[in-house]
């Protein structure tokens, strides 16, 4: 894992997220997308060198739509960079983590993305990204 690549916030209504955070970083949304396989329409915000994105259900049955249900609006995972992300997957295997999807799936912003599942890291969904090229 090579840094941070974002920290993904559930949030009830984009629309009102997103005014939050342009205020808060004094600064618009620089993508919006829907990936239709998670359910989900996401924005993304740069604060410096740090990304954050946004993401709200598009259906009753999504991930997102259950997070909220259970625990309410908040910080829903934290995505690490990746160079080789099916190497990556394996090795979390290897040393005793869940992981999720072990073949990785087309994310948003031109990612390949896996999931831990949060049981294996104290309670936090984590997310590998690698750049499509």
């Amino acid at each position: 894992m090579r840094k941070i690549e974002h920290i993904g916030i559930a949030v009830k209504d984009l629309e009102v997220s997103n005014l939050i955070f342009e205020k808060l970083f004094g600064a618009p949304a620089y993508k919006f997308e829907d990936v239709e396989t998670e359910g989900v329409t996401t924005s993304f915000f740069m604060n410096g060198p740090n990304k954050i994105e946004l993401l709200a259900a598009t259906n009753p049955e999504s991930p997102i739509a259950k997070f909220i249900e259970k625990k309410g609006e908040g910080i829903h995972h934290i995505a690490f960079d990746v160079e080789d992300i099916v190497s990556e997957i394996a090795r979390l295997k290897n040393e005793g983590f869940v992981v999720l999807n072990e073949i990785p799936k087309k994310g948003a912003d031109n990612k390949l993305v896996a999931f831990l599942h949060p049981k294996s890291t104290n309670g936090v969904l984590i997310e590998l990204c690698q750049e499509i090229k």
